[in-house]
């Protein structure tokens, strides 16, 4: 979830932040004596969506290839009997938990006949990881594989029908992954983002914001806060979807979306607002909920793209977008560079970007979600 800046107050980073709340209790590492360990496991039902009747849950713990420990939501369909299913390794939006959207994804599938498993990132939610409120190209693509490892081994699922979702900036991870990860079979995103282009190159409206001095300006600016993070100590917060002015001088808020909504907000900062900071979807662990990044979070991402091997992706793929997302470039060029003969770009009538956050538009397609899994998961 990124928002082209006008100004840097509306600045509202394809996937946000970090600092905590006032009075909001967030997850930290700091106490522990291995900061690579999960920030908790609680099995007290937390999710921004209702518990589902027809799925059986349980929290689960799985380690990536660097050795962190990532906590998860395994959900499997009640009638499944002896069979072995199709599986799907669920993440995102960017800086949301599992309690949120990607939660109600894996558990609606789980409906549908799939055993589902949604994460928590490395660095993020319960996940462990130190420092806290990181992202990287390589291991938050990493995660994904270490989903389908967690997934493989599992005595109800089928290894050789696995398949991934990921929506907003897990989009772009989770192609990246079936570029590389030749177990995955079948690969669906939903109001995608690439990570790198959206913080490299800046969101604008409907094509890259940034010129070549922006950002050189924005690469001096994230790395003279390098000399300030070594000279404190600590990591400093702040936005990923830096603004450049016309003198070329570039800022960042120190948290992504505002307390309170401003007089006439942008809609897209509004969309955001109106899911990660209102009952809706506020969770206390999301840092799209509560603050920002790690400042510094963005240099991996402009220096390490993602997607520069999607022509090689020859899986079945699904690309689902909004008609009036202000993501739905990214979508449309990624589904231009994919290399399958088996893919889709599906666009819904009226949809902004979180309008597929949640149901609570009605406009998310499962169904279509459930045929494209069935149809290339069998």
């Amino acid at each position: 979830m990124f928002v082209f800046a006008k100004k840097v107050t509306a600045a509202i980073p394809a996937m946000l932040l970090c600092a905590s709340l006032s009075g909001v209790t967030t997850m930290s590492h700091a106490d522990t004596t291995n900061p690579n360990t999960p920030a908790s496991l609680g099995e007290k039902w937390d999710k921004t969506f209702a518990e589902s009747t027809k799925v059986n849950h349980r929290k689960v713990t799985f380690q990536n290839r660097y050795g962190i420990t990532l906590v998860g939501d395994l959900y499997i369909p009640q009638d499944r009997g002896d069979r072995k299913l199709a599986a799907i390794a669920v993440s995102g939006p960017f800086g949301a938990v599992k309690e949120q959207s990607s939660g109600l994804y894996a558990q609606t599938l789980a409906e549908q006949g799939f055993i589902t498993l949604a994460f928590d990132p490395s660095y993020t939610g319960e996940s462990g990881g130190y420092p806290r409120n990181v992202a990287s190209p390589d291991i938050n693509t990493e995660d994904f594989s270490a989903a389908v490892d967690f997934l493989g081994l599992q005595k109800e699922v089928d290894r050789n029908r696995i398949g991934l979702l990921g929506i907003c900036g897990w989009g772009g991870m989770a192609l990246n992954d079936a570029a590389m990860d030749t177990r995955v079979k079948a690969v669906a995103t939903s109001v995608m983002y690439d990570m790198s282009r959206a913080m490299g190159h800046g969101v604008g409206d409907g094509k890259d914001r940034y010129t070549i001095a922006d950002r050189r300006a924005v690469l001096q600016h994230l790395n003279a806060q390098r000399w300030k993070d070594a000279e404190n100590g600590t990591f400093a917060p702040g936005g990923h979807d830096i603004y450049v002015d016309e003198k070329g001088k570039a800022t960042a808020s120190e948290r992504i979306l505002p307390e309170t909504l401003p007089a006439n907000p942008d809609p897209v900062l509004k969309e955001f607002f109106d899911y990660y900071r209102m009952p809706r979807g506020f969770h206390a662990r999301s840092v799209n909920s509560t603050g920002a990044w790690n400042a510094t979070m963005p240099l991996s991402f402009m220096n390490m793209p993602l997607l520069s091997y999607a022509n090689e992706v020859t899986i079945p793929v699904l690309i689902v977008t909004g008609e009036k997302a202000h993501s739905r470039y990214f979508a449309e060029d990624a589904f231009k560079t994919i290399g399958s003969k088996k893919k889709e770009l599906v666009i819904i009538p009226g949809a902004n970007h979180v309008d597929l956050y949640d149901n609570a538009a009605g406009k998310i397609p499962f169904a279509r979600f459930e045929q494209f899994f069935k149809s290339y998961l069998k």
